[in-house]
């Protein structure tokens, strides 16, 4: 892949990026989101055994307006047809793909790494008596809330380009993320409870957030990150494949 090439698709993809309808307005409600569902949950919080993962509970919800970036960046320019201008631009399928995760991965860690910090800000003066989350595993915590942010951007780019629907994009990324954590509220037995939440793209994801109890945990955090990290590779090789494929 040549890089002055890549280079020059990710500025495009920048520019087409940020010049979405209502771009900016998403990006300032995945922090808004983000930051307002972690200071209520802290709020009401009556007892506390892990703070850093308490504050750190709004990415639950900032992550649907992860998707929805993702998923506005593919389906926009199938809708409007502009995505056989970027394709005659840069005729490597492979550079498309690698241009737009590029790009969506950079502005996601930015917003991303704005929202945590202000969670972990904001729980911190909710919590009383709560650390300044300045230990190891509450950075960890932090940092791996934002790649946990970032890998659901990549998962949800390659779904889009395999379905290049916005609805059924955003519907069947949804639903795997949500999927999990339902039927272990809905299953009985203890055993599979674990192996859902092990292999399941947002409970195995989110454990990177644990600071506490690591040993009861189902799946470590960076392994946990390291399964949501599969589902995204996953989604990306089948959308990337779909893309050489379908816009040949």
């Amino acid at each position: 892949m040549n890089a002055v090439v890549l280079g020059r698709a990710c500025r495009a993809e920048w520019t087409k990026l940020r010049t979405e309808t209502g771009f900016l307005w998403l990006l300032l409600g995945l922090v808004v989101v983000t930051v307002a569902v972690g200071a209520a949950t802290c709020d009401g919080a009556r007892s506390v055994a892990d703070p850093a993962r308490l504050a750190l509970s709004g990415v639950t919800a900032g992550q649907a307006v992860a998707v929805i970036v993702a998923v506005l960046s593919v389906s926009g320019e199938y809708g409007s047809g502009m995505i056989q201008l970027t394709l005659s631009g840069v005729p490597t399928r492979g550079t498309v793909l690698a241009a737009k995760a590029a790009v969506l991965s950079a502005t996601v860690a930015a917003v991303g790494g704005v929202a945590v910090l202000g969670s972990l800000l904001l729980g911190h003066l909710l919590l009383t008596g709560a650390p300044l989350f300045t230990d190891g595993p509450s950075l960890r915590a932090a940092a791996g809330s934002v790649l946990y942010l970032v890998l659901v951007t990549l998962l949800t780019l390659g779904i889009s380009f395999a379905v290049r629907d916005g609805g059924v994009a955003s519907g069947t990324v949804l639903a795997l993320l949500y999927l999990f954590p339902l039927l272990t509220h809905v299953v009985t037995d203890p055993w599979l409870q674990r192996q859902l939440a092990r292999i399941g793209p947002m409970p195995a994801g989110l454990a990177v957030q644990a600071t506490t109890g690591l040993d009861r945990l189902p799946i470590g955090p960076w392994t946990g990150l390291g399964v949501l990290a599969l589902w995204a590779g996953v989604a990306l090789l089948l959308g990337g494949a779909l893309l050489r494929r379908r816009d040949a």
